[in-house]
């Protein structure tokens, strides 16, 4: 994650130095419904993830990209105007690096894109527990074995 954050930060730089000190207007969210559309679409975006990505039954399948890629337009489209539609931490570190959102508003992104991601996460694990049993056989695999004593 940090890289990723590093990554946005320096993307945003490159794109203020191309742009060359371009007017912008940051955004000023309304603070509930923005943690709202924040928390709902990256919910949306890591389950999605976790179901096309990463689950076992969809394992080498190829439209995963469209499923991720269509989560984040419809996304966009959706709350974009709500809340600048980041649904990403590295995204709201960004939009503030440029200007399109206030520091002052960081905390929203973080605080919804987090608690969203991870209620995601615990609903992936409600909702699959056959991928649940694997991790559990898997880990029961890594335990060493314990010795048994033999009786002389």
């Amino acid at each position: 994650m940090i890289f990723q954050n590093l990554g946005a930060v320096l993307a945003a730089l490159v794109v203020k130095f191309l742009k060359g000190g371009a007017a912008v207007a940051p955004l000023q969210p309304a603070t509930i419904p923005a943690l709202v559309a924040e928390f709902l679409f990256t919910f949306a975006l890591v389950y999605v993830v976790l179901n096309v990505a990463t689950a076992k039954g969809t394992s080498g399948n190829s439209f995963y990209g469209l499923a991720i890629g269509f989560t984040v337009l419809v996304g966009a489209f959706s709350v974009g105007n709500i809340s600048g539609g980041a649904f990403n931490p590295a995204v709201a570190s960004g939009i503030s690096v440029l200007g399109l959102s206030s520091w002052q508003n960081i905390w929203i992104y973080l605080l919804a894109e987090f608690g969203g991601a991870a209620v995601a996460a615990g609903a992936f694990k409600v909702l699959n527990p056959a991928e649940r049993e694997d991790v559990r056989r898997l880990s029961s695999r890594d335990q060493p074995r314990q010795q048994q004593r033999e009786v002389a």
